[in-house]
């Protein structure tokens, strides 16, 4: 590969890592192609990048991008995302599936490096959408409380009415 297409790799992947919250390195050895591209098809569905390059391309993109790299040793698979959870999640269900295959080998998230048991933590987390349902619900409980309490207490108003109706036509 030539000089030129090397720094044009860099710049692209540059742009591409300021612009995710979340990269995560992988060892992708012992995957064959058709899980390879199954796991770049479940990652691009999820709008996840996934990038095979040479290390020392890879660390001097992360480096320009603003954050610092770790070294990084064998076969690695960049993972950039704008979800970290999502795609922690994905890949960590994903080396379920295949025996441990891609191991994670840490990331970054926020400016700051991740080892690989911060990874599989994110990845417990509930996802985005699971949050904000739960905050929501979390929102709307004492509402319901404060129009079920307004409910009954209507009802009593009107129980108690149509007993004064009551007694006063029997009187």
């Amino acid at each position: 590969m030539k000089r030129s297409a090397k720094e044009q790799l860099v710049t692209e992947l540059t742009d591409k890592i300021k612009g995710a919250q979340a990269l995560y390195y992988t060892d992708f050895t012992g995957l064959n192609v058709k899980r390879m591209t199954d796991l770049r098809r479940r990652l691009r569905k999820e709008g996840i990048e996934y990038v095979v390059i040479k290390n020392t391309l890879a660390l001097r993109a992360v480096n320009e991008s603003g954050l610092i790299g770790e070294r990084l040793r064998g076969p690695t698979g960049l993972v950039m995302a704008k979800d970290p959870v999502a795609a922690a999640k994905l890949i960590t269900d994903f080396a379920k599936e295949n025996d441990q295959k891609p191991a994670v080998k840490g990331g970054m998230f926020e400016g700051k490096a991740l080892d690989t048991e911060q990874v599989k933590r994110l990845a417990s987390m509930p996802s985005r959408e699971q949050m904000l349902s739960e905050l929501g619900a979390s929102f709307q409980a004492p509402m319901a409380s404060f129009v079920g309490a307004l409910n009954g207490l209507l009802y009593m108003f009107a129980g108690a009415l149509d007993a004064l109706r009551t007694q006063r036509e029997g009187a």
